[in-house]
């Protein structure tokens, strides 16, 4: 029944932290899209894809006691931060043995920026697209972050690393 809960807190204990709910939005949905059982809905949203369903499992975990949330003013925003509890551990018992690459998957996706993380996770909400058509895609819904060609080039090349050492390809 809780399995789906059990995910999340076995990806945040593998990562050791989330930091900022943003970057937990798009690391597991990149992991998602890498063939990881995660099962959340992601739609379009302002900072690319978003998962509501993902935001109230995390608020339910934090209630449940699995995870602690704490949050740091960096002045311009606040920045919430996810960590196992000692409950999360006992409860993470119960879960199934995460797949095998998926701690490889989440050391990448955790040495990457949010803003970089946003427009790798934008790329994949289009991944049906022809490359051109991507790009041109994010260039239309993220207009105000000018990423630029370099930038593209290096979200195409994390991309092509992310399937190969998940198995995706």
């Amino acid at each position: 029944m809780l399995r789906e809960h059990a995910r999340i807190v076995q990806f945040i204990a593998i990562a050791g932290e989330a930091r900022g709910r943003k970057k937990l939005q798009k690391m597991i949905y990149i992991a998602q899209k890498m063939d990881f059982p995660f099962a959340e809905k992601y739609e379009l949203h302002m900072y690319g894809p978003y998962s509501e369903e993902l935001t109230l499992r995390v608020e339910e975990l934090c209630e449940m006691g699995f995870l602690s949330e704490s949050c740091v003013d960096k002045g311009s925003y606040v920045q919430y931060s996810y960590n196992v509890t000692e409950e999360g551990g006992h409860f993470l018992e119960t879960a199934d043995a995460p797949h095998e690459k998926l701690a490889d998957c989440i050391d990448m996706l955790n040495g990457r920026s949010s803003r970089f993380l946003e427009l790798v996770s934008t790329l994949l909400y289009f991944d049906y697209l022809p490359k051109d058509e991507q790009i041109a895609k994010v260039h239309i819904v993220k207009n105000k972050l000018n990423f630029t060609d370099d930038e593209m080039d290096d979200a195409f090349e994390f991309i092509a690393k992310l399937q190969t050492s998940s198995g995706v390809a």
